[in-house]
């Protein structure tokens, strides 16, 4: 089997514990765009926030009964989703600007090979939010 993708991007769903705090992170830090929310059905319902990145929709489930557990810890806490990547153009700016704003570093500024630097930090449900800048090489 083949997948045919009808979008040249998936949509990442995250199950948050507060809308506002979630909110005030993805849309008013990071600045992605509000789209829309619309009520769950889906985990006893609830309500789905919709933030555009890119061309990917970030979808935050606030569920009216959470779930146990915070899920917490990033990459090496536990199997399945741990962490996400954008890849920036701006990496020094978001660390400081996430650095000012109180939200924890999970890792500060690396560089894990020539040219490839990262800068990792938390969501206000512990997920793991990776940045990472590619340097253009010399022409």
């Amino acid at each position: 089997m083949t997948v045919h993708l009808a979008k040249s991007a998936i949509d990442l769903g995250i199950v948050i514990r507060d809308s506002d705090k979630s909110l005030s992170f993805y849309r008013d830090l990071l600045g992605f765009e509000h789209v829309a929310d619309t009520p769950m059905s889906l985990g006893g319902g609830g309500t789905m926030h919709r933030l555009q990145c890119g061309d990917t929709l970030l979808k935050l489930a606030n569920l009216t009964t959470p779930p146990a557990g915070d899920g917490s810890g990033g990459v090496t806490a536990a199997n399945g989703l741990r962490y996400f990547t954008m890849i920036v153009t701006n990496l020094a700016e978001i660390m400081a600007e996430c650095e000012a704003a109180g939200v924890p570093i999970a890792v500060g500024i690396t560089e894990v090979r020539p040219g490839v630097t990262i800068g990792m930090v938390e969501d206000p449900d512990g997920n793991w939010v990776e940045f990472v800048q590619n340097s253009q090489p010399a022409s």
